[in-house]
């Protein structure tokens, strides 16, 4: 056994010099012949501890992030876990499943953009300019394979403590979403900028999402896949459709071949019933009332306890930013990109101060007009309990001109 856990260790030494060798700039070839010369085998698993020990080791997140495309490139062929035997959650209906059908749509549509790339190179007429644009905004549509994956599956790893996978492929996605957004605004731009310029740019986003795709595949979905329960699967699935497909809808519905009959209860709808009262400071109402209440008000509110978990959001019917249950009892600050991380950390530290009570923002959101409010939450003796973030489309607001004394018809 203590050779095993001796030759584990020194694969994860070997990996992490690979690392380094490419962060020091040493010659891909040079870099891969070592990997494949040392290394026979690399498991998920094991990459996985890499990026987190090199983390724990120092090396700032956006520095792995930075190598992610790199050795993602070295990695590739060499992963144990590309050639997986179909498994459960392979079937149709399974998060995974549903994952993989939107990488084919994605690839086959990606496919079609470089047949019109492969056009616009020979013949930059406007005609097939615009044929570029539409592919690419079809491709913005990967920003909900990305949510999905960034707030259902990213939190299970973090409660197994994989943490470093997801912040590092967070910060990927977003590069991602920028280099596609950028492309369409080149191709928006009525000035005809350079047709070189277009062809790099475009050729480039596509090749960082199949790398990604890659990196998914072979890293990302046989990890979680090892690690997750059937129950969380379950969940996964239920909470997928608040943020939407990709270019694939399931149309099966995934079922464990046993489901644990508290699962079932909820499933059918049968929630255990409380007729108790909760006594407030003005007034009592039952836990019906409250959550009908705070799911009726125009508004949404997410509370963070003092210990920096989500703790409850309110459910509306129409809601600005999407919630998944799944963020429920997850630290905060992994809930945000990597980009934004340190801007969330600070409103916190400052409401828990006391520096601040609270702390306004205002942006565009398509037709809306959004602000987010986020206030401390104290006790009667000042205490703090955590923060309440309050969020509201303001713009029905500012329409509104003169006064209203009737009732509307």
């Amino acid at each position: 056994m203590s050779e095993i856990i001796n030759n584990r260790e020194h694969r994860q030494k070997i990996l992490k010099e690979i690392i380094m060798d490419l962060h020091n700039g040493k010659p891909m070839e040079e870099v891969k012949a070592k990997f494949e010369k040392l290394i026979q085998g690399v498991s998920t698993a094991e990459i996985s501890e890499m990026e987190a020990a090199l983390i724990a080791e120092g090396m700032p997140v956006e520095e792995i992030q930075r190598l992610c495309d790199v050795h993602a490139a070295v990695f590739k062929g060499s992963i144990e876990d590309i050639h997986r035997v179909k498994k459960p959650e392979e079937t149709p209906g399974h998060p995974i499943h549903t994952f993989l059908q939107e990488n084919r749509a994605i690839e086959e549509l990606i496919g079609k953009i470089k047949i019109d790339l492969d056009a616009y190179r020979t013949d930059p007429s406007k005609k097939n300019a615009k044929s570029i644009e539409e592919g690419f905004k079809n491709l913005i549509e990967i920003d909900k394979h990305y949510l999905r994956k960034e707030n259902l599956l990213f939190p299970y790893m973090e409660k197994y403590g994989i943490t470093a996978p997801p912040k590092v492929m967070w910060g990927v996605d977003d590069e991602i979403r920028a280099e596609i957004k950028e492309v369409v605004k080149l191709l928006d731009d009525p000035k005809n900028p350079d047709k070189d310029l277009i062809l790099s740019k475009a050729a480039s986003a596509l090749d960082r999402v199949n790398e990604m795709i890659f990196k998914e595949e072979n890293i990302l979905f046989p990890l979680v896949a090892d690690t997750l329960t059937e129950d969380e699967w379950m969940q996964i699935q239920k909470e997928s459709k608040e943020f939407g497909y990709t270019l694939y809808k399931p149309t099966e519905k995934w079922k464990p071949e046993r489901i644990d009959i508290v699962e079932k209860v909820k499933e059918e709808g049968e929630e255990p019933s409380n007729d108790g009262y909760i006594e407030f400071d003005a007034g009592v109402m039952s836990p019906e009332e409250i959550n009908a209440v705070l799911n009726t008000v125009p508004f949404d509110m997410t509370f963070v306890d003092k210990d920096g978990a989500v703790k409850y959001f309110t459910m509306g019917k129409e809601r600005i930013f999407a919630r998944p249950k799944t963020v429920l009892g997850r630290q905060v600050q992994n809930c945000h990109p990597p980009a934004s991380m340190h801007v969330v950390e600070r409103i916190v530290e400052d409401l828990k101060s006391g520096k601040k009570d609270h702390e306004d923002f205002w942006i565009r959101m398509g037709p809306r007009y959004v602000l987010i409010r986020y206030f401390a939450v104290r006790n009667a003796k000042g205490e703090y309990l955590g923060v309440i973030e309050v969020t509201q489309d303001i713009k029905p607001i500012q329409e509104i001109t003169g006064e209203k004394r009737l009732m509307s018809d």
